[in-house]
């Protein structure tokens, strides 16, 4: 590093990304469901895990809620 630069003098700020960052979770999936965005990431050339992301981010941004009807 170059003489000239000093560092000490630097303000730290906090980062504006963090919040975009992802968490890791845990979380069981039937195994047909994991070959099914599998087989779209070699179509797509994204990573399944991706592919999952996107696809529940998009059910949060149009607000998609669960239909079910137990008999």
């Amino acid at each position: 590093m170059k003489k000239e630069y000093d560092l000490s003098q630097m303000k730290s700020r906090p980062n504006p990304y963090t919040k975009q960052l992802n968490s890791q979770v845990t979380i069981d999936i039937e195994a047909s469901v994991i070959d099914y965005f599998k087989k779209m990431s070699k179509k797509s050339g994204i990573s399944y895990q991706s592919l999952m992301n996107l696809y529940l981010k998009d059910c949060v941004d149009s607000n998609r809620e669960l239909k079910m009807q137990w008999s």
